[in-house]
């Protein structure tokens, strides 16, 4: 297997969890791999290297051509920036190609300690926009790995904003593997409800848990569609010639967790595909010239070159394949709701069983004794193995399979109807498995040889790889007159192209020679193997990073001085209607923040404010949605129009369009320890920010001690927002459309909650971008804590309402006043929102992780 990667052509990033999938990442193709090490990577279920392996891995890696990035994609908290500044340390010593990073604050110490060492901007740091691509450049990137739901109209569209803007940057998309239904970054669905954090690398993957959706207090009854949440898994192969085309540096195949089977079959496939792609964008066919059209026999090999990549990629995982978002929002394919887990290849309905066998009318996909098979019908899922194939005859159309006596297949619980998938095939496996297996190279990367001569002198052979290297080797003899066979090119072609045991092709052979000479054939394999010894040894030497070793992490926090005098604690409020609104004016809250779903509203709410305002103290702060999409600035226009006291921003993109405006900084910045709170401070001059909403009370104290108090704000109430995500529920699964062209806005007409296994129902919401958010139904408080966070220097707490009663606020607002004058406890103040609530109330990621009795 051989590839050649000429200039311009995106990079093949694949996973690898361990040491076998780094070889069948390698052996199939891949430019580079990422892989997280035992600490601050979104994936700490998978096996991880350690810093002890890095040398030799890297040393491995750049031997074979392919380049390593390390995952450091997770939120630091202040007590892991001393560790972390060790860690790092280490990976930049190491020859690590880049790191991969979420948190602010780490970005802002690897370029502190290092001012060359690459870093790529994860996924993880919700980038959407031109805006979010400067910000990242300004933070000191090298690459951004755009979000998921981007579009490849919406890829284009950032290309060209970048270039009127006068900036360049390399963008990574995700082109196959699991689809995070949430925006990551931003999704806190694992720490509201397991007390573990996706922001951590511990996602528990609610969103491929089962939901039912309940409508005006109705369940809606969706058949078998139970995984509302659930999408299929991406795949970019139908669109890889339009990435292409619009720029992409790097694609990403996504699976850290999976085997190397399947990274195996998953960078193979893309790798084939990407070259075919990149010739046809290099050299588009003239659509009115025959002779250059793909003739019939031409376009039937490419059908099932195609046909066979889909079965395979089916076969290694599939939840269902899909191109996501690449061709913009379409709700009824992203998520089919009907399973969760891996599926396989389609084979047919079971039409009847009989005894042990099961006859089923198939899609055609050859089946083999051996192979595994799954169920789904009304009798649940199952599965098990076949030991026998019958094929249709003449006359019929039924397949035989009879089933392996020792499976777990219950028979008596298969009906007709019931669908069929083939979920193992054994012998693809193996021919998987040997295209990594053994130890000598499978996958050779392309060289250049020259070979230059003269009658009586020493010959020089000069190699040079696609990476730059260049190895020179001269023969120990001079060259001798040829009395017969002498030296021609074909022969010294053939000498020097014999690389079969090594990490290199012959990709392209010159010689210049004067007369006839002869040199023995020894002499030539010697001059060969020591051109392919120096490349090894120069491409296993580690880039060498600039390490400022005086530099500490300590140096990048803020500066601070001489606290002042204590204030009294004080409450802000945020609401989301009017009435809402009203019951907090009321209270006396002075800074006020208000959420609407549709930003036209918002002027009459603010004129409306200013006319009932108790005092010229309260102020309203008014919130854009949470994620900005190219395209989308008359929103932040109608937003400004409101002309509200301030904003509270949430993406890069606020930071840019509210510049000139009074600011607040809210969670989805994901705030966690002081260099990432010094950055936004003194970059954009706001007004404050709140704290990331994974950290636990410990770790608020640690932030409070690092950070002037008055920065911060705690949220110590609220229905944690978990899934934010591009799909849209409302659309999926109340309408038949596609988009918000089509759906007929039944976001408009329905209250809609999701219930969960539990029995709790989460409420469902929707935004001016049409994007969804699922509250969790049970609210959180931090009251038990709020007293140590206030000897720890904090005066601003926020309390954030989601559906509750005007007489609702107005209650919890006062008992939350009781407790910042130290009138009762925190205990007492849950325990009687408790008695007051439906939905009881739960102390969450702030407190110590326990439930109360009516929680969860």
């Amino acid at each position: 297997m051989t590839a050649s990667r000429p200039l311009g052509r995106p990079e093949l990033l694949a996973p690898a969890g361990n040491w076998d999938c780094a070889k069948a990442a390698v052996e199939n193709g891949a430019d580079a791999i990422y892989f997280g090490l035992d600490r601050f990577n979104a994936r700490m279920r998978a096996e991880n290297f350690t810093e002890a392996d890095l040398p030799e891995l890297m040393a491995w890696l750049h031997r074979r051509g392919v380049k390593g990035y390390v995952t450091i994609n997770t939120l630091i908290f202040t007590d892991e920036l001393a560790e972390a500044e060790r860690y790092l340390k280490s990976v930049i010593a190491a020859g690590v190609d880049a790191a991969i990073v979420q948190d602010v604050g780490l970005v802002r110490l690897i370029r502190h300690l290092s001012p060359d060492f690459p870093i790529h901007a994860s996924t993880q740091m919700t980038i959407t926009s031109a805006a979010g691509v400067a910000f990242a450049r300004n933070l000191g990137c090298q690459l951004v790995v755009l979000a998921r739901e981007c579009s490849i109209r919406e890829i284009e569209k950032i290309q060209t904003q970048l270039g009127d803007r006068g900036l360049s940057l390399p963008l990574e998309v995700f082109v196959h593997g699991a689809l995070c239904v949430a925006y990551s970054g931003q999704c806190l669905t694992s720490e509201a409800l397991g007390g573990r954090s996706a922001n951590r690398g511990e996602c528990a993957q609610a969103c491929r848990m089962p939901y039912e959706l309940v409508a005006d207090g109705q369940v809606v009854d969706l058949g078998d569609r139970d995984y509302l949440l659930s999408p299929q898994d991406l795949s970019g192969l139908p669109v890889l010639s339009e990435l292409v085309a619009a720029g992409v540096s790097c694609l990403k195949i996504e699976g850290r967790l999976k085997a190397p089977e399947y990274v195996a079959s998953t960078t193979r496939i893309y790798r084939q595909a990407l070259d075919r792609a990149v010739a046809a964008v290099a050299n588009p066919a003239d659509k009115g010239l025959e002779h250059l059209a793909p003739s019939r026999s031409q376009q039937q090999a490419l059908r099932l070159a195609e046909s066979a990549d889909r079965y395979e990629l089916e076969m290694s995982f599939s939840r269902g394949l899909f191109t996501g978002w690449f061709e913009g929002i379409n709700n009824q394919a992203l998520v089919h709701g009907e399973y969760a887990k891996k599926r396989g290849a389609y084979l047919g309905e079971v039409v009847r069983v009989e005894g042990d066998w099961l006859w089923v009318r198939s899609t055609g996909l050859h089946l083999s004794p051996g192979d595994g098979i799954g169920l789904d019908g009304p009798g649940g899922e199952q599965g098990g193995r076949i030991c026998e194939v019958r094929e249709p005859g003449r006359s019929g159309d039924l397949w035989g399979l009879r089933v392996d006596r020792f499976s777990k297949l219950d028979l008596r619980r298969v009906r007709s109807g019931d669908r069929l998938w083939k979920t193992s095939d054994p012998e693809l496996e193996k021919r998987v498995r040997q295209t990594y297996a053994g130890e000598q190279p499978k996958f050779q990367r392309p060289i250049a040889i020259e070979f230059h001569g003269v009658l009586g002198q020493p010959a020089t052979a000069i190699a040079r790889d696609e990476l730059g290297h260049i190895a020179q080797a001269v023969s120990t003899m001079p060259l001798a007159a040829a009395e017969r066979q002498p030296l021609t090119a074909e022969r010294l072609q053939d000498q020097f192209g014999r690389l079969g045991n090594t990490a290199f092709r012959l990709d392209r052979f010159e010689q210049q020679l004067s007369g006839e000479v002869i040199l023995p054939a020894s002499e030539l394999n010697r001059m060969r193997r020591d051109l392919v010894a120096q490349l090894e040894q120069q491409r296993a030497q580690p880039p060498r990073w600039t390490l400022h070793a005086t530099a500490r992490s300590r140096d990048l926090w803020p500066a601070m001085g001489d606290r002042p005098a204590p204030q009294p604690a004080q409450l802000s409020v945020l609401v989301r209607n009017r009435a809402q609104l009203a019951s907090a004016m009321a209270a006396g809250i002075d800074r006020l923040y208000c959420e609407l779903e549709d930003p036209r509203q918002y002027r009459s709410l603010v004129e409306w404010f200013r006319t009932q305002k108790q005092s010229d103290q309260q102020t309203l702060w008014v919130a854009p949605p949470r994620i900005y999409k190219t395209g989308e600035t008359w929103i932040l226009q109608q937003v400004r129009n409101s002309n509200a006291d301030g904003y509270l921003v949430r993406n890069y993109d606020h930071l840019s369009f509210f510049a000139q405006d009074r600011c607040m900084g809210d969670f989805s910045l994901n705030v966690a320890n002081p260099i990432a709170a010094s950055y936004f401070q003194q970059e954009f001059q706001l007004a404050g920010l709140t704290a990331s909403y994974d950290l636990n009370a410990d770790q608020l104290v640690d932030l409070l001690k690092a950070c002037p108090p008055d920065w911060l704000e705690i949220t110590i109430h609220q229905h944690m927002p978990m899934f934010h995500m591009e799909h849209c529920v409302f659309c999926a699964f109340l309408s038949t459309g596609t988009d918000h062209t089509n759906c007929g806005r039944p976001c408009e007409k329905h209250t809609v909650t999701l219930r969960d296994r539990a029995g709790v129902e989460h409420q469902l919401q929707a935004d001016a971008g049409c994007r969804n958010t699922v509250f969790n139904g049970v609210a959180q408080t931090g009251a038990e804590v709020v007293q140590r966070l206030i000897a720890s220097g904090a005066r601003r707490f926020r309390l954030e309402f989601l559906n509750e009663s005007p007489d609702r606020v107005s209650h919890s607002i006062a008992r939350y006043q009781q407790l910042l004058r130290g009138e009762i406890s925190g205990t007492e103040l849950w325990q009687d929102l408790q008695l007051s609530s439906q939905l009881g109330v739960t102390r969450g990621t702030i407190g110590k992780r326990e439930r109360s009795q009516s929680g969860r």
